[in-house]
This record gives C-alpha cells, sequence and structure tokens, in this order.
C-alpha cells in the first residue's frame, strides 16, 4: 500500500505540495488537471508539467483522480465517440508519462451528493453529512445552488458551476437512461479504451456510487458487491477495476466492506479509506478515520487489503475540518494528515503481526 493525498493542484488547493511532504509516510499525491472540463483532451505539455511540480517537491504522481466522464458517453449519445477518442488519446499521454492508475466515476449529473458541507460536530470540528429527508424535499435545481453557495468559494470536485448550470438540460437528457442502459454504456465505454489501457499498463478504477442508492430519481450502477461484481465479469480483464472507497460504499450499513474487498482480489487498484458515523436509514456523516469515531471498524478494512495483496495507492478520504482551517469542504490538511497516520499505523501493526506468526 503507498499512502497519498489528493491534491487538486497550486492554483486550486489550499494545502501546498510542500506541507504533504512533511506528512510521514506519504508517497505522493493523487491530482488532476483540475481546469480542464470532462471530455476535453489533456495535453501531453500539461500532464507533463504537473508530473514535473509534484516530483520537484520530493513527492510522486501516484494516480490521476478524476479523469472525469463526459456525460454523452454515459447517456450514450451520438457524439459520445469523440469524447471516447479525446479519453483515450489522454490515457496515452498518461501512460507516456507512466502514470498508470485512473480514477473515474459513472454517476449521472451529481457525483457525490451531500446536503450539509460544514455540519458542526460536538468536539466543535465541520464535517460533511447527508440527510435523505432534505433530499427528498428540494429541486435538484435548488440543491445544486444552495450546494454550490455553501462551498465558501471553493470550486468542489464533480459540482463544477459551469456543467451544473444546465442541471435541467442534464435531467432531461438523462431521462430516459435505465440503470440498465447506463450499465451498458459504461461496458461500452471500457470495451472501447482496453486496448490503450492494455498498451500502456493502465488500471482504471471505477469510483463507486456516493450515496449508494439512486439520488434524484437518476440510476446508480456501483452500490455494492453484487453490482461491482457485474462489472468485473462483464468486462473481466485486469486493468478494469475498482477504487475501494470505503465512505460511498458504506453509505449503506448493509454493504460488508471488507467482505466487498475480499471479493475482488488484484481487482481494486486504489482505496479511500475514511469512516462514516450513521444515525439512521438515510442519514449519516463523515467521521474522523479512527475507527471508535464512526459506524466502520477500520482495522478490519486495512486488514483486508492487506490480506488480498492490495499494493496500490491509498488515501485518507474527507476529513473534518479542525484547529479553525479553511479549505474546501472535506479536503483539509489537518485531519487528512492525522487519518494518513492512523491508516498506516494500522497497517504497520497488521504487517508486523502477519510476520510473526
Amino acid at each position: 500500500m503507498h499512502m497519498s493525498l489528493r491534491w487538486f493542484g497550486s492554483k486550486h488547493d489550499t494545502v501546498s505540495l510542500e506541507k504533504i511532504r512533511q506528512i510521514p509516510g506519504v508517497e505522493g499525491v493523487i491530482t488532476t488537471l483540475y481546469d480542464i472540463p470532462a471530455g476535453q483532451l489533456w495535453p501531453l505539455q500539461r500532464i507533463q508539467a504537473l508530473k514535473a511540480e509534484v516530483e520537484a517537491s520530493g513527492l510522486k504522481v501516484l494516480g490521476i483522480e478524476s479523469v472525469n466522464i463526459h456525460d454523452s458517453i454515459k447517456i450514450g449519445s451520438p457524439d459520445r465517440e469523440q469524447y471516447i477518442a479525446n479519453y483515450i488519446e489522454t490515457l496515452e499521454n498518461l501512460g507516456k508519462e507512466g502514470i498508470t492508475t485512473v480514477c473515474y466515476n459513472f454517476m449521472p449529473v451529481f457525483d457525490w451528493t451531500r446536503t450539509d458541507l460544514f455540519k458542526k460536530r460536538a468536539d466543535g470540528s465541520t464535517v460533511l453529512a447527508y440527510d435523505q429527508k432534505v433530499v427528498d424535499a428540494i429541486d435538484p435545481e435548488v440543491f445544486f445552488n444552495q450546494t454550490n453557495s455553501s462551498a465558501q468559494g471553493f470550486k468542489m470536485p464533480g459540482w463544477e458551476p459551469e456543467r451544473l448550470a444546465k442541471v435541467k438540460d442534464l435531467f432531461e437528457a438523462y431521462k430516459d437512461v435505465t440503470e440498465e442502459k447506463l450499465f451498458d454504456n459504461l461496458i461500452y465505454f471500457l470495451k472501447a479504451i482496453q486496448p490503450t489501457c492494455e498498451k500502456w499498463g493502465i488500471k482504471m478504477a471505477i469510483h463507486p456510487d456516493d450515496p449508494a442508492w439512486p439520488v434524484f430519481g437518476l440510476p446508480r450502477i456501483i452500490t455494492s458487491k453484487e453490482k461491482i461484481l457485474k462489472v468485473m465479469k462483464a468486462v473481466d480483464a485486469p486493468f478494469n477495476g475498482l477504487t475501494f472507497c470505503a465512505g460511498s460504499f458504506g453509505t449503506n450499513p448493509k454493504n460488508d466492506l471488507p467482505g466487498i474487498i475480499r471479493a475482488l482480489p488484484g481487482r481494486i487498484h486504489f482505496a479511500h479509506i475514511r469512516n462514516l458515523h450513521h444515525f439512521e436509514s438515510g442519514v449519516f456523516e463523515e467521521a474522523a478515520h479512527l475507527s471508535s469515531d464512526g459506524s466502520f471498524d477500520l482495522y478490519e478494512i486495512v486488514k483486508a487489503l492487506h490480506e488480498t495483496g492490495f499494493e496500490g495507492p491509498a488515501r485518507p478520504d474527507h476529513g473534518r475540518m479542525i484547529w479553525g482551517e479553511v479549505a474546501m469542504p472535506g479536503y483539509g490538511l489537518y485531519d487528512r494528515a492525522l487519518g494518513a497516520s492512523y491508516i498506516l499505523g494500522l497497517y504497520e501493526a497488521i504487517q508486523k503481526n502477519e510476520q510473526r506468526k
């Protein structure tokens, strides 16, 4: 397991590479070209410049999160071929620079969804939170505007204003997209990029849907062990893998998180490790990574990754906002640094215990 932190680039992130470099055990970053809209080609020169900037700090680019999928590909529109061609060329450019782990998602319209970006907890920290009752009672366009206006000026991944300003048009475009059609369009996309991925050794790591159920009536297809196994079997090749996200799968308490890991040996290419606290069905908030602070057993999650031979990049996921820090919701420095140290401590203890047996 190679510990990393997500980094949005020097123009978009409040956390500098210099600070990330000082977190013990963190080898590199998971990053992106944050200003390039979904569907557009990533020029080789931009990738080279990004890689050079990261490496100059003493870190590595351990993966990309995300090379986003254009809506035309998800919908299956006639113009998807051009966007797939752009995606293939982007993958080729990443491969030329030795960047071989690519996280992406196939969620319609909305990416991850939360109803409160700064919910205050008893300890004084603030966290991302979700309440299904709020979603059920609000219009999608109003919901987007409220979410965007409460982000304290930060442009959040998956909530790009220029795209979601057309949220009504997007809902109209997706009106005939069923779960079955969305699945078929994902498989079409994966088969189209397969030769390029295999040529360059690129591992595609699909991110689960967050939360793990339909939102505003839109279909979701990566929500459980059964559904991710369906994708793995449909394109049964090593390049086709999963970003195991404890927080996303864990939005549904019925999902057995260590069980999902153990069902996919060799197909988990990237791991997001975090904790949630469940209050009732459809109501949860982010927690500190420490197992006792939330509803997940982080020890068992890290143990399952170790026992299945996971060797890819991992990162602490959304953290609390603590110690007065002002940063993109979920992506401050301090709590994620604590999370990285905690996860690495678990991993070291599990490794040493296994060696002593």
